[in-house]
């Protein structure tokens, strides 16, 4: 249903596509699409709920020489080259964005910020073991939530917008632009 959602909201938008068009395109009905998902808001949350670990995998894994900035935009791109179809949230953009739904998930940013935290403590462990574990967790914090608000921005801006990107190409290209914005004009 994922990959069926993402083209529709591709091709016809969020506020254009219903949960009828997202089971029809999925090959399912109505109600097995609300056995999963009890709203599209739900469907984007998920996607971006799974994500997140896999995010926080790619990160410390990173070479020890990137700079975390560096490392933190090149785990996104290489997450998002994983991809041949965008995941929804790409071109919804993040959850709290989607509507006035409540019962998407309110946690999501909140999770994200403390999973890159955690994987961006890692790094500065390795390069700094010598270094106080309070000052470390400090700068990770404050690292992931500029990246985190980075991507938000790129989000907010392109997905809702008509011209706006629709590969993973050009989302790579954004994402490099985005991160590029945190070191300087």
């Amino acid at each position: 249903m994922e990959e069926a959602a993402a083209r529709l909201l591709d091709e016809h938008g969020f506020a254009h596509t219903t949960v009828r068009d997202i089971a029809q395109a999925a090959g399912v009905g109505e109600r097995t699409f609300f056995r999963y998902f009890p709203t599209k808001e739900s469907l984007v949350a998920g996607q971006v709920r799974e994500l997140i670990p896999r995010l926080a995998e790619l990160l410390p894994a990173r070479p020890a020489d990137e700079a975390p900035y560096t490392a933190m935009r090149n785990a996104v791109l290489e997450l998002a080259a994983q991809y041949d179809v965008p995941p929804a949230v790409f071109l919804t953009g993040p959850p709290g964005r989607l509507g006035p739904d409540t019962r998407a998930d309110r946690f999501l940013l909140s999770d994200l910020e403390s999973a890159l935290t955690e994987a961006l403590l890692q790094r500065l462990n390795a390069r700094a073991p010598e270094t106080d574990e309070a000052r470390l967790r400090l700068q990770a914090a404050v690292k992931a939530r500029a990246g985190v608000s980075a991507l938000r921005a790129l989000f907010t801006l392109y997905a809702r917008n008509d011209a706006g990107p629709r590969t993973i190409s050009q989302f790579a290209d954004l994402i490099q632009d985005a991160f590029a914005a945190l070191d300087g004009p």
